[in-house]
């Protein structure tokens, strides 16, 4: 028998209590009579919306300021508080809480899209309980069906107030933080651990590719116009896009805008996007279709595309100085053309490509293991905040006892 049903059993045997937020304590709003300006070198911290949205324990010492006059009539957080967002463009969005579990050591302000909840006997319940009950699949649930709007959904705090939570005694609240806050523990550290380790690989691999792409004296540097046929994708139109078709659409980014069913451009194709995102580095393994904000390089039979890509992505930052400005950034194609790439061993196409091969077989290794991490750490994360979330509403699920009549 694990310590938290000993304490069940030992403590609530007959269940949990239940009650109303409407019997427990009052909501309050946040920020009243404030413009635009007053949030602009303030004297005060504030808190945010996303600050409550991101965060299952509110963060109480952000760089978010706020003008306060001395003496003027305005509510502040104090430690127990559930602070939660007002509206959102999904009634499943709405009432997101974060949870005051520190005292705060100076006066904290409450911006005017959110509210909160002060219970009137903050010792009968944990903080740190409440950051996780708030967000548990019942509470959440309840919370949802308070929302009401049309194009935006908006709490009503009339009917917040009869949403029901449990009281069980402190010891099994104190239990269960314990063993979520362990999960959630776990889970940072991890993302911590795969951060560092994509963050490191991606250095080695920029060494490497610097090293590699520096020759000595067999090698000639030689302009993108006069060693590659350089095209504009064709424009397509965004209503015959899906997210089922056979070939990727590459448009403004290196993300692709929806799928097409025709290709204009083969498989091992780099490309430059050339507004937008302006003046990244693109390659494509697969048959793509080219929008027109994107410059296909096609390589003659002397020069390897993915050669290309990575002596191009080794001048990435020098390539983003190069782009013009503007409402939306864009880089021309005589600038384009313009880029050098050192070409090694040019007067022997053999030995050029030999090496040039060498160079693509290093990269793409290390590429690969960059890859690997990038892919695996928000699946990781995810498959570790499931976990977290299914043990979370496990723990937070209580009979409710029967009252005495």
């Amino acid at each position: 028998m694990s310590r938290l049903e000993e304490l069940i059993n030992e403590l609530c045997p007959d269940g949990v209590e239940y009650k109303v937020l409407g019997e427990l304590g009052k909501f309050y709003g946040g920020l009243t009579g404030k413009s635009k300006t007053d949030f602009t070198d303030g004297n005060a911290t504030f808190i945010t919306y996303k600050n409550v949205y991101s965060n299952l324990a509110l963060n109480i010492n952000p760089d978010d300021t706020v003008k306060i006059a001395e003496g003027e009539n305005q509510r502040t957080l104090k430690y127990g508080d559930v602070v939660f967002t007002g509206s959102s463009e999904t009634p499943d969005e709405c009432g997101f809480s974060s949870v005051v579990t520190k005292k705060p050591e100076k006066p904290l302000y409450l911006n005017s899209f959110c509210f909160f909840f002060r219970f009137d006997d903050i010792s009968i319940i944990q903080p740190d309980f409440l950051k996780h009950l708030f967000r548990s699949y019942n509470l959440r649930y309840q919370i949802g069906k308070t929302a009401s709007g049309v194009t935006r959904f908006n709490v009503s705090k009339e009917k917040m107030a009869k949403v029901t939570i449990p009281i069980p005694p402190l010891p099994v609240q104190e239990e269960i933080v314990r063993i979520l806050d362990n999960f959630t523990e776990l889970t940072a550290e991890l993302t911590a651990e795969l951060t560092a380790e994509l963050t490191a690989r991606k250095k080695q691999y920029e060494y490497y590719r610097d090293s590699l792409l520096t020759f000595g004296d067999e090698f000639e540097w030689k302009a993108l116009g006069r060693i590659t046929s350089l095209s504009r994708g064709v424009r397509v139109i965004r209503s015959q896009l899906n997210d089922q078709g056979k070939y990727p659409v590459y448009q403004n980014s290196m993300t692709p805008l929806g799928y097409y069913d025709k290709s204009n451009y083969q498989a091992k194709t780099t490309f430059v996007i050339s507004a937008g995102a302006a003046g990244s580095v693109g390659y494509s393994d697969v048959d793509f279709w080219a929008a027109d904000d994107c410059y296909c390089l096609v390589c003659p039979e002397d020069l390897d595309s993915r050669y290309l890509y990575h002596a191009l992505s080794n001048q990435q930052d020098y390539i983003f100085s190069q782009v013009r400005r503007a409402n939306v950034p864009r880089i021309g194609r005589d600038v384009v053309e313009r880029i050098q790439i050192p070409i090694p061993y040019p007067n022997d196409v053999e030995k050029s490509l030999a090496e040039q091969q060498r160079i693509v077989d290093i990269l793409d290794r290390f590429d690969t293991l960059c890859n690997d991490i990038s892919n695996g750490l928000p699946a990781e994360i995810k498959a570790r905040q499931q976990q977290y979330e299914y043990y979370r509403d496990k723990l937070l699920t209580f009979p409710k006892a029967e009252l005495e009549v």
